[in-house]
């Protein structure tokens, strides 16, 4: 077994974990202004409240493993984006502060509404902006990175962060189709059918993107033999994009919801294949940034007790707080 590319899958499926779950926590923010002042902003948030602090295990997760078992990428990756890194720790702190001070300070409610909004279209686009800023490319010199400060801020980091944002709002308008009833159903696929057109225009326009910047990433995805694996990716997530908009405008419930889960889904292999062997583009393959093989198996130990947990108990707590949320929520 090649246990760098057991950990590269690891870290990879805590990275999706953190996007889908928390993407629905965050779309739900980045959404906040055009949900009805009162009834339908609680009800919003008590649709997510059982469960939005748990979510960000998978972030924790993920940033950690990139630290143990891939150091090296861990310390070229982190100086190369530190102002959105920091912007997005900055912007999540504001959601959570504002989670749970717009219950307990009614008298300044709109200041905490919009502390959750800003929190959470700050932390969406930083993300967003961070994945474009790997993919383009970053400049590393004896193992060590050798770009400027703002490297990061380009027009394709930029599409990639508004990508990102369309997406979460994607998840969290299905997150709301699934919870809410009457009106709110409906205003809630209003955002979802716009938001999804969104996401498939600049899912499109990134994919289309990435041919021309890099000469390796078209080679991948245009030249045989590797465009016959690599084929498949495109037409099933064509086709999850159609179904999607055909359940958002149909009296489906859950289905939009899982549906847009299988868009980022596919979306993730597709950047996996653009991206792979690399962990750090266009210099370090996950073999050149591994930590040793027995900080590996070490480390391996405990994420085979710890993950099966962490999966039990959010599988837990989203069974029990299963169902449609009423005007009596968590808090």
């Amino acid at each position: 077994m090649d246990l760098t590319v057991i950990w590269a899958f690891i870290i990879a499926f805590a990275v999706f974990a953190y996007v889908v779950m928390d993407g629905f926590d965050l779309g739900i923010g980045i959404l906040f202004p055009t949900l009805k002042v009162g009834q339908g902003r609680d009800r919003a948030m008590n649709s997510i409240a059982p469960v939005w602090d748990g979510n960000e295990t998978w972030l924790v997760l993920g940033g950690g493993g990139l630290f143990a078992a891939f150091p090296l990428a861990y310390a070229v990756v982190l100086p190369a984006t530190y102002p959105l890194i920091i912007a997005m720790l900055l912007g999540l702190v504001f959601r959570g502060v504002a989670f749970e001070y717009r219950w307990r300070d009614p008298a300044h409610r709109p200041f905490w509404d919009a502390a959750f909004f800003g929190g959470s279209l700050v932390a969406a686009m930083a993300q967003g902006m961070t994945l474009g800023a790997l993919l383009q490319g970053v400049e590393v010199v004896d193992r060590a990175y050798a770009g400027s400060w703002f490297d990061w801020l380009t027009p394709y980091t930029l599409l990639c962060g508004l990508g990102v944002v369309a997406g979460y709002a994607l998840l969290g308008s299905t997150w709301l189709i699934w919870k809410l009833d009457g009106g709110a159903q409906k205003h809630a696929r209003w955002l979802a059918l716009r938001a999804a057109i969104a996401t498939i225009v600049l899912m499109g326009a990134v994919s289309l993107y990435n041919i021309f910047l890099n000469a390796e990433y078209a080679e991948r995805w245009l030249t045989a033999p590797e465009i016959y694996f690599a084929a498949p990716v495109p037409i099933i997530t064509a086709i999850i994009a159609v179904s999607m908009l055909r359940a958002i405008g149909t009296d489906r419930n859950s289905k939009p919801f899982w549906l847009s889960i299988a868009l980022f889904l596919f979306g993730m292999l597709g950047l996996g294949v653009t991206m792979w062997p690399y962990v750090v583009p266009p210099g370090l393959t996950i073999w050149d940034a591994a930590a040793p093989e027995r900080s590996q198996i070490f480390m391996l130990v405990g994420v085979a007790i710890t993950m099966p947990l962490i999966i039990a108990y959010t599988a837990w707590a989203y069974w029990v707080f299963r169902g449609k949320v009423s005007d009596e929520g968590y808090h």
